[in-house]
């Protein structure tokens, strides 16, 4: 499985690529969609979807991890990069992807199985599960692979519970 993680930010968006195979997985490629600081928001966020949209067309996922937004104090801010995700989830959903989200404590337990791991320790487990010769970079990048391995890790799991919510649906009939 082709798995799309999506770190979300309306000047610096991370993306990561990778490629899930049982307990393997191996990238193919990470980045980060960047826009203008004074650009418009309308542009900026046309931006953020168009540049999701290429990625996906190039490199096909099968399905995307985008990492849900932790609150900070700065509510505009927060607002911005809702809007922000909120472009790259269309994008996905658009081109026909599943969607998953996942929080920064999910994304921390399912990588280092501590949830409160910091981000240096997330990082560090992101070269290592990748045999990478060092940590994506920027660290936007490296987030959004995490997400990525984050959904690997969990996709098995949200596999079997769906098999069993549509057995027992199919017994119910």
């Amino acid at each position: 499985m082709r798995i799309l993680g999506i770190d979300p930010g309306y000047a610096i968006l991370g993306y990561g690529v990778i490629e899930h195979r049982g307990s393997r997985n191996a990238l193919i490629e990470c980045g980060v969609l960047t826009t203008e600081a004074g650009e418009e928001m309308p542009l900026r966020l046309k931006r953020i979807y168009s540049g999701i949209m290429e990625i996906i067309s190039i490199l096909r996922p099968d399905v995307a991890a985008v990492e849900e937004l932790f609150f900070n104090s700065n509510a505009k801010t927060a607002i911005k990069v809702g809007e922000a995700r909120g472009a790259a989830i269309l994008a996905c959903a658009n081109s026909g992807l599943p969607v998953y989200e996942y929080t920064p404590l999910q994304i921390k337990q399912a990588l280092a199985g501590y949830g409160r791991a910091s981000k240096t320790q997330i990082q560090q487990i992101v070269k290592s599960l990748l045999n990478l010769p060092e940590v994506p970079k920027p660290d936007d990048a490296a987030d959004a692979v995490a997400a990525a391995i984050c959904h690997g890790n969990s996709a098995s799991y949200i596999d079997r519970v769906a098999d069993a919510v549509s057995k027992q649906q199919r017994k119910n009939k």
